[in-house]
C-alpha cells in the first residue's frame, strides 16, 4: 500500500496518515486543538506532537477553550514543568491567548471553513514536491487569525493545518488515500 511520502516507519505515523490527515474536520473545538497542536511543532517534528498528543490533551484539559481561557501564570508554571508536552513558554502561553480569541469568533469552524468555500480544495500532487508549504489562502487565513488575536499561527502552520483537518486534499496521486479523501466533503 502506497502512502505519501512523509509518512514514517511507525505505526502511530500510519495511523493518523490513514485515518485522520486530509479528513475534513467540521467540528470547531477539533478544529482548534489541531491548530494549537500545529503551533506547538513550529521548530519540531510532527512525530514529535503525534507521539505526545495524549500528554498535551491531558495537561490542556482536553483543549476546552473555555477553561484555558482563565489560565494564568500559576498554569504556565505547571505547564512547563511537564514533561509529557513541549515545554515552551512562548507557545504555552499563545494556547492560553488563542483560547481566548477562539471564544471571540462565534463559530471557529463557519469561520475557517470559509476560507474555502465550505469544500475541501483538491489538489493533485504528483509528488511531495508538488506540495507547497503555504498558498495565497494560508497567507489570508493566517493574517486574519493574528488580527482576531491568535499567535503562532504563520502561513506555514495554516498551511499544514489546512492539510491536516482536510480544508485542502494534499495526499499525492499515488497514496491509497488520495481518492478517498477526494471523495470526503
Amino acid at each position: 500500500m502506497e502512502r505519501c511520502g512523509w509518512v514514517g516507519s511507525e505505526e502511530i505515523y500510519r495511523d493518523y496518515h490513514d485515518t485522520e490527515w486530509g479528513v475534513p474536520e467540521r467540528d470547531g473545538r477539533a478544529l482548534w486543538e489541531k491548530l494549537i497542536l500545529d503551533g506547538f511543532q513550529a521548530g519540531l517534528s510532527w512525530i514529535t506532537i503525534l507521539k505526545k498528543r495524549e500528554a498535551f490533551r491531558a495537561a490542556f484539559e482536553g483543549f476546552d477553550p473555555q477553561v484555558i481561557a482563565t489560565w494564568g501564570e500559576a498554569e504556565v508554571t505547571r505547564l512547563l514543568g511537564d514533561p509529557g508536552i513541549v515545554r515552551h513558554r512562548g507557545k504555552i502561553e499563545a494556547t492560553i491567548g488563542n483560547a481566548r480569541a477562539y471564544l471571540e469568533i462565534e463559530d471557529f469552524s463557519a469561520w475557517c471553513w470559509a476560507y474555502v468555500d465550505g469544500t475541501p480544495l483538491q489538489n493533485r500532487p504528483a509528488t511531495l514536491a508538488d506540495v507547497p508549504a503555504l498558498t495565497p489562502v494560508s497567507v489570508r487565513m493566517s493574517k486574519d487569525l493574528k488580527a482576531a488575536g491568535f499567535k503562532f499561527c504563520g502561513p506555514t502552520i495554516v498551511y499544514a493545518w489546512m492539510q491536516a483537518t482536510g480544508m485542502v486534499n494534499d495526499h499525492v496521486l499515488t497514496c491509497h488515500r488520495h481518492d478517498t479523501v477526494a471523495g470526503l466533503k
